[in-house]
């Protein structure tokens, strides 16, 4: 037995350290929904999306500032119309109150082509903007690096684009032109009554102070509230997810029952903080009607007194009342919008702290290439130089350790569960960087090669052949988008996979349907070969890629590998040691240190861990 040639250090891990097991990362214990952005991550958010559209956000504000002045004419109107038109035509003079009716009327037909046209104008500014923040989340999270995918669920990010988004929509669909609305009612009719009567005017504007002590207060507790809300509702979302996409297991081990207990469960918490929320509601508006109702009961009281006694004029009293009636009304409106306010403030909060996250294996600031192949010499060097490695939420998994892989060698990594052979071949395929040490590609370390450079260099086939809905030859051509059908059949008939396409309705061109669900997940397994095949790369990953075929499936794909490997740098990991006679060299694995490394026949005649491995698989086999 050749000795190893990785090296590590003596010192062993301490008793009991939590280590990956399999592929994935240790779960991150603190709540995945909380992802803090930095301090102004939300507003500054919100600007970016609106500073493109600052043109038509800005017309749409002028629209309703126009809406707001023709509205708010007609009180006046109606004052003139008591106190001078009326008079007048008593007189015989019908000429001012023709010009108040016609006024009155154009105000009318101004407001509500304004209206119109703002509506317009904000939903399409609505549009744009949850047009631009879904692209941007779904963008984000495809750039996102796996570790943070295996922290942060798939349902989450469902509920960030949906729900969440959702709350958005509401506030700018009505919310803010709600906002708008009772803003510029207040400052205008607030200014109106003041220079009507001073007397009433202050009085409507003193009531105005425990209005904004009572909104204060329903913030400050709705926020909580919502905050709450919308976290039981992403927990709904991963529980529903989660359960969907492990149906199988589900139905299998009768987790029917269980599963709908632990629903019941987050689905009455959502119910819970629902009717929080609609608890805090009910008390700002009870409140803010008391409010109103009180203040104008007085106003019009005291008002009533001084037109009898002959200080204030009747029409002017009526302008006021009908100007409370449009100053208050929108107050339970207002509590609408706060009720969208607190919802997509809590919403744009989690999107802003998602969007905050930056990749743990950036693009490289000044991205290298690779040197070009030689024709007649496919594969690239790869060299682990002084790596170690941990996973962020764990210990060491990887202890430092160096390797060299020559061109065109296969190399087949076996050893028990959680021994760090998938973390090894991550980090070949740099779903992660290593956290000492580096990686390279004929002499090129992975941190320094764009990710398109890198990813036509190095291919990797996992245990789960993922294929996405389309055709077969759709999912093939996906390792290279510019191939031609005769490429595509070509790689399926060099990977053994040529024969069931064909027989299969209508070919090349069946449609796969979710997941790849019309064909076996053997058989999606030599779509995935053959995708990996047709992207030609230099260095081809291939852990448990065997693992979903029969033992007549996994002989022809050994077959065929034998050839298309050739000359290839592969790295071939695997629980059948039958995958392992393709192999030029294997390294047993065990506690992240490679304690074996040679050719197979030589392990085999041994006595060490591989030796005993191979005996015991082929006791099994007679």
């Amino acid at each position: 037995m050749t000795a190893p040639t990785a090296t590590a250090p003596d010192r062993e891990r301490p008793e009991g350290e939590d280590r990956a097991r399999g592929s994935g990362a240790v779960v991150d214990p603190v709540d995945q929904d909380l992802l803090a952005g930095p301090p102004g991550a939300t507003a500054a958010l919100l600007r970016s999306l609106l500073a493109p559209l600052r043109a038509r956000v800005a017309a749409a504000a002028l629209l309703l500032l126009l809406q707001q002045a023709a509205v708010q004419a007609g009180p006046l109107l109606v004052a003139y119309a008591i106190d001078r038109a009326v008079p007048a035509l008593r007189a015989g003079d019908s000429g001012p109150l023709v010009a108040v009716a016609a006024g009155y009327l154009l105000c009318s037909v101004a407001g509500g082509a304004l209206q119109y046209g703002f509506i317009i104008l904000s939903a399409r500014v609505n549009q744009d903007v949850l047009l631009e923040l879904r692209g941007r989340i779904f963008r984000h999270a495809q750039a996102l690096s796996v570790d943070f995918h295996e922290r942060y669920t798939s349902g989450r990010l469902i509920s960030r684009s949906t729900t969440d988004v959702e709350s958005l929509r509401e506030l700018l669909g009505d919310g803010l032109q709600e906002l708008v609305t009772v803003v510029l009612s207040f400052v205008s009719i607030s200014l109106m009554l003041l220079w009507l009567d001073l007397g009433l005017g202050a009085v409507a504007v003193g009531s105005f102070v425990p209005l904004c002590l009572l909104i204060r207060s329903y913030q400050r507790r709705a926020g909580r509230v919502y905050a709450e809300r919308s976290t039981a509702m992403a927990a709904v979302i991963v529980k529903f997810v989660e359960t969907l996409n492990g149906i199988r297991p589900v139905r299998a081990f009768r987790r029917e029952a269980a599963n709908d207990a632990d629903f019941a469960v987050l689905n009455a918490r959502h119910e819970r903080t629902n009717g929080d929320a609609l608890l805090e509601m009910a008390r700002y508006v009870v409140g803010s009607r008391l409010v109103a109702n009180t203040a104008v009961a007085g106003i019009v009281l005291w008002g009533a007194y001084r037109v009898a006694e002959g200080t204030l004029a009747l029409g002017v009293l009526a302008a006021a009342v009908l100007y409370l009636r449009r100053l208050y009304d929108p107050i339970d409106r207002l509590g609408m919008f706060l009720n969208s306010y607190q919802s997509a403030g809590a919403s744009l909060e989690k999107i802003a702290g998602l969007l905050a996250q930056t990749p743990s294996v950036p693009e490289p600031a000044a991205p290298g290439e690779l040197p070009p192949l030689a024709s007649e010499h496919p594969g690239r060097e790869v060299v682990f130089d002084a790596v170690s490695f941990g996973y962020r939420t764990g210990g060491e998994v990887l202890p430092r350790f160096d390797l060299v892989l020559p061109a065109g060698q296969t190399v087949a990594v076996v050893g028990s569960t959680g021994a760090g052979k998938s973390t090894l071949a991550k980090l070949l395929a740099r779903f992660y960087d290593p956290s000492a040490g580096r990686v390279l590609l004929d002499g090129t370390d992975l941190r320094e090669l764009a990710v398109p450079e890198l990813r036509r260099g190095v291919v990797m086939v996992t245990q789960e052949a993922f294929l996405f809905s389309g055709t077969v030859a759709e999912n093939i051509a996906i390792g290279r988008p510019s191939a031609t059908r005769e490429e595509i059949e070509r790689a399926a008939r060099a990977i053994g996979a040529h024969e069931f396409i064909a027989a299969l309705p209508d070919g090349y061109d069946t449609d796969v349907r979710k997941r790849g669900g019309r064909i076996s997940a053997g058989q999606r397994q030599l779509v995935a070969f053959a995708r990996a095949l047709l992207a030609d790369p230099a260095v081809l990953i291939l852990d448990e890629a065997t693992s979903s075929l029969d033992v007549p499936g996994e002989r022809a794909v050994q077959r065929a590998m034998a050839t298309v490997l050739r000359g290839r740098t592969a790295v071939v990991i695997a629980h059948r040691l039958s995958t392992v006679e393709i192999a030029d060299r294997v390294l047993v694995m065990e506690g992240g240190r490679i304690v074996e490394d040679g050719p197979p026949a030589e392990l085999i005649a041994g006595t060490g861990r591989f030796a005993h491995l191979h005996r015991a698989w082929r006791d099994s086999l007679s």
